[in-house]
């Protein structure tokens, strides 16, 4: 009996969906209205998030701008904006608020790589421990004689060239991610 890789290559996918919606929070002096995923505001008592309570908008390349569909809740996106510290200083103008994002400087750009690298790593840690998972597995299966140690070993391999590949991808993201933030 073979390990089944289909349910350890599905956890390593996942692994790495998660690594990416991290990224696409991280914005160098580019505005981008993930940066406000998992904020959220107090809506009527239930915390909600802010695009389903206002309209969110890119109006340029820095600007995003935020249009509550009920006036009174201006100063509570304001205050989950600040409390979520996403690194902008709202502007609130009495019917909108303004998310104005500064230029990256270069320090603030290097910065945000090694934020970038230090994420990557943290998805290969997790590919590592699926990985490790896997490999429990089959030394447990070989334990129960449901496998062979020839098919053991075969199984070790094949988690172990499926790790390999989605590490590269992870190498490959980083790498993409910390070039567009340093051409900013």
């Amino acid at each position: 009996m073979k390990l089944e890789l289909s349910v350890y290559e599905s956890k390593m996918k996942k692994s790495i969906s998660v690594f990416e919606s991290e990224l696409s929070v991280i914005s160098a002096g580019r505005a981008n209205p993930a940066v406000l995923n998992g904020v959220n505001v107090d809506y009527y008592g239930a915390p909600t998030a802010i695009n389903a309570v206002a309209e969110v908008k890119v109006t340029d390349a820095r600007t995003i701008t935020i249009t509550p569909w009920d006036g009174s809740l201006l100063k509570g996106i304001e205050k989950a904006i600040l409390v979520a510290d996403i690194g902008v200083v709202p502007q609130n103008d009495g019917r909108l608020i303004r998310l104005v994002f500064p230029q990256a400087t270069e320090e603030r750009r290097k910065a945000l790589c090694k934020d970038v690298a230090k994420m990557g790593e943290e998805c290969k840690v997790n590919l590592r421990n699926i990985r490790r998972d896997a490999n429990d597995k089959c030394k447990d299966m070989k334990k129960k004689s449901e496998m062979t140690e020839d098919e053991q070993k075969s199984s070790e391999k094949s988690v172990q060239d499926l790790t390999d590949k989605y590490i590269k991808q992870v190498d490959g993201i980083v790498d993409k991610k910390s070039k567009e933030i340093m051409s900013i």
